[in-house]
Parts: structure tokens; C-alpha cells; sequence
């Protein structure tokens, strides 16, 4: 007669997602993710074309003000693309930390009921985001097919532009996923995060370059790769750099290692206060 499997109940290593784990819980992503679209969405006359209005219509402003009427430079790129290139990428990490930011607040009733990989909360929060961001492409698309067939000055690798968006939107993902987790652990505890976090998002928005670019710095040394610790700062770039044919490689490699620390203490926070998100959320 066999004797029965024996399981072991252990908590996860520190700096583990426990992947495993969370792929037993698959469906569960599918669930929290379509539950936030739709609640965000709720009664609203667009619906989900707010994710595209609300970049386009920021876009606008920006291209008058800034590009029209302040002659602020745009690196040689239509200030059209140049603006909706970093207000994309800009509204998807915002959106994606404030809402991995509550998310652990927001649903403190089902962490106190049933047991699930509690990764899961804030991860959905940041697809919820991604979901904005892939609706908002259309705009983007729209503007470079435009640019490019109408501009004889506008030339463009379709391959370059899909590389670098892939590799800006995967570097966005990772540091979203490492603040947010930290945001989220800190926020159960204390509840002062909850005015932090748009106060962080609004600082953070200054020292990113959305509506400059970074070249403007070049007379400062080393400037520029002081605000590559920022990793936003290194997306952008990224993204901006199929239409310039250039790159900083190492603003990109500075934001890159940044985003891998926040990582690392995003995952480690969150491990270590885990075990008590169900009494004190």
C-alpha cells in the first residue's frame, strides 16, 4: 500500500515570483484584469476610447504650446509623434503605478477571505494599463503612417520602430512591476502612501522627458545619465530613438540596471510584509 504525497507549506523565497505558483492561478489574471476594465469603463459614454482620447487630446495641447508656441525642440521628430510617443509610455506607468499603488487597498475584503498568490492584485493592476496603452497604438500607428507617407524628410525602419517600442514597453513593464509591488506592500501598512502616490507620479513626470527631450541637458555634465536613473527615462529614449537613428546606450544600460534594482527591492518588500497583508489590510 502506497503511502500518501506529503506537501509542505513554505513561504517564498525573498526574491522569488514564485512563477509556478502564479501559473497554477492563471485564470485569476483574466478575472481581476476584465473586472477593473469594466468598472473603469462603467457607464461612460466612450467607453474605451477614453484610452485614446486622453493622450491624443494631451497631445494636441502639447504641440501647440510647446512645439508652436515655445519652440521647444523635438529632436528633428514631428511634434506630434514626439509628444504622443512619450505621453503613451508616460500614461501607461503612471496609470499602472497608481493602480498597483491601491491595489492591495482596494481589495483588502478578498485578502482577508481566501488564500491566492497575493502577486496577482498589483500584476493586474499594471495589465489593466497595458490594455490602455495597446488602445491608444492606434493613434500612434495613424501618425506614423501619415508622417511617413506624406513627409519626404521622415524616414523610418519599420523593424527599428518595432524593436525599440517592444524593448520600451518590456522596460516600462519592469520597472512598473518593481515600483508598484513596493508601493503596494507599503501602502497596507501605511496608509499615508495613498497621497504620496499621486504626489510621486506628479514629480516623477517632471523629471522624465515627455515634453523635452534630452538633449537639452548636453551643456550640464553628466546630467543626462543622472536622469537615467529614472528608468522612464531610458524608455522614452528608446522609443524616440527609430525616429533620430540614434541611441544613448548608456542611458538606456542606466535605466535598464535601475529598473532591475527597483525590481529587486519591489519583489523583496512585498515577500517580506506577504505574510501580513490579511490582518492589517
Amino acid at each position: 500500500m502506497s503511502t500518501p504525497p506529503e506537501y509542505q507549506i513554505r513561504p517564498p523565497d525573498k526574491f522569488s515570483f514564485n512563477f509556478k505558483e502564479l501559473w497554477q492561478y492563471r485564470e485569476l489574471f483574466y478575472f481581476f484584469t476584465w473586472r477593473d476594465i469594466k468598472v473603469k469603463y462603467k457607464q461612460t459614454v466612450f467607453g474605451f476610447l477614453w484610452a485614446i482620447l486622453q493622450p491624443l487630446a494631451i497631445m494636441l495641447v502639447f504641440t501647440f504650446f510647446f512645439a508652436r508656441t515655445l519652440n521647444i525642440p523635438t529632436d528633428g521628430i514631428p511634434a506630434p509623434v514626439f509628444y504622443y510617443s512619450g505621453l503613451l509610455l508616460w500614461n501607461f506607468f503612471s496609470s499602472g503605478l497608481s493602480g498597483a499603488g491601491n491595489s492591495m487597498v482596494n481589495n483588502a475584503h478578498i485578502i482577508k477571505k481566501i488564500y491566492f498568490p497575493r502577486l496577482i492584485i498589483p500584476i493586474s493592476s499594471i495589465i489593466v494599463a497595458l490594455f490602455d496603452l495597446l488602445m491608444a497604438l492606434t493613434i500612434y500607428l495613424i501618425l506614423i503612417f501619415y508622417y511617413d507617407l506624406t513627409k519626404s524628410d521622415f524616414s523610418l525602419s519599420y523593424f527599428m520602430l518595432f524593436s525599440t517600442s517592444v524593448a520600451a514597453i518590456l522596460l516600462t513593464i519592469l520597472s512598473l512591476c518593481g515600483a508598484g509591488m513596493f508601493l503596494a506592500a507599503l501602502n497596507v501598512q501605511f496608509r499615508d502612501f495613498r497621497y504620496i502616490i499621486p504626489f510621486l507620479i506628479q514629480f516623477l513626470f517632471f523629471i522624465t522627458p515627455v515634453i523635452y527631450s534630452t538633449t537639452i541637458f548636453s551643456e550640464i555634465p553628466h546630467f543626462q545619465y543622472i536622469m537615467a536613473v529614472n528608468p522612464m527615462t531610458g524608455a522614452i529614449e528608446l522609443a524616440r530613438s527609430a525616429f533620430t537613428q540614434q541611441l544613448d546606450w548608456m542611458t538606456v544600460t542606466i535605466s535598464t540596471f535601475s529598473a532591475v534594482v527597483f525590481m529587486g527591492v519591489g519583489i523583496y518588500t512585498f515577500r517580506k510584509m506577504e505574510a501580513y497583508f490579511a490582518d492589517i489590510a
